[in-house]
């Protein structure tokens, strides 16, 4: 059931508004907002939410955040994996909230998952609060960043970590 409303959800943002296959004008993205509630934060850059998609219904789905890429928790290296703890950390403080909302939201390479801005009030872009931290790097697609590679996060210690961050 849930396969399904996921892909309920990608299907109605991929096929939003008058679009059919053939038509130039096809739409591709939403801008939103879309409303929705956290479930889960999978890691620094990926959260699961429910998302408002129609009067009293709803889609859960993962949202990858637009514009960043997070360390991970299963990382190559020791520092990589603080580093992701620390990431993921501060996105559940900046989530800390009722609702969020979705913009410039588009589907993923990954089947069952969707690209998307992510704000809450008071904060309209979380993936650039992340960014300005210094607890993600900028990622447009392509090779992904390795975090293993930082000079300050091969020890993997606390205060290696903390100073690539910024801290």
């Amino acid at each position: 059931m849930r396969a399904l409303a996921c892909l309920t959800l990608i299907g109605c943002i991929l096929g939003a508004g008058a679009a059919r296959a053939g038509d130039e004008d096809y739409r591709r993205e939403i801008a939103g907002p879309v409303a929705a509630s956290v479930v889960k934060v999978r890691d620094g850059d990926t959260v699961e939410v429910e998302a408002f998609v129609w009067p009293m219904q709803s889609v859960h789905v993962a949202v990858r955040l637009r514009g960043i890429d997070a360390p991970e928790k299963r990382g190559k290296c020791d520092g990589e994996k603080a580093a992701a703890a620390r990431a993921t950390a501060r996105l559940k403080q900046l989530l800390a909230t009722d609702r969020v909302y979705l913009t410039e939201i588009s589907g993923d390479k990954y089947f069952g998952r969707v690209l998307a801005r992510l704000s809450v009030k008071g904060n309209a872009d979380l993936g650039r609060t992340l960014l300005k931290e210094g607890l993600v790097a900028p990622y447009e697609g392509g090779k992904r960043r390795d975090w293993c590679s930082e000079a300050s996060l091969r020890g993997g210690t606390e205060r290696d970590v903390a100073a690539v961050a910024g801290r």
